[in-house]
């Protein structure tokens, strides 16, 4: 059988239940062609760049899937079937990955507390010193005439 990493989006007005039980359908559809699901990752709610079918946001789930190819097209018929399924893609792939995916990881990073101490050094700029020319500066100049007014 051969390894695959799915991923699908689901429409914004779903629950996270509802999605667990879309993942649960999948994977009783890809178990009775004699496969095998192995890790499934939530993603969560997240803004897609491009709006599709009017949805600003989709819930991502990711499944490892060791599987025969019938099994693979069975569930993406019945994704193109399902009206709350968005996108989906599967990609074969040599061997699954070991831990959380990168997007989880992402997630990890992106939730720890920033410390004022967490920027680089910028030791190539001086102090930059009060603005000058701003918008009070415009005060100063004299105005012109404009042509139409004269």
């Amino acid at each position: 059988m051969a390894l695959y990493e799915h991923v699908f989006l689901a429409r914004q007005d779903m629950s996270a239940q509802q999605v667990d039980a879309l993942v649960e359908q999948y994977k009783g559809v890809i178990e009775s062609f004699g496969g095998k699901v192995g890790r499934v990752e939530n993603w969560g709610l997240k803004s897609l760049t491009y709006r599709i079918n009017k949805n600003r946001k989709a819930h991502y789930a990711l499944m490892d899937i060791d599987a025969p190819a019938a099994a693979i097209h069975e569930i993406e018929r019945q994704m193109r079937i399902n009206e709350d399924v968005l996108r989906y893609m599967t990609i074969a792939v040599e061997a699954h990955e070991e831990g959380p995916s990168a997007m989880m990881q992402k997630r990890d990073r992106d939730d720890r507390p920033r410390r004022d101490g967490d920027r680089p050094d910028r030791g190539d700029r001086g102090d930059r010193g009060p603005r000058e020319g701003g918008r009070e500066s415009f005060g100063d100049r004299p105005r012109r005439p404009r042509e139409d007014r004269v």
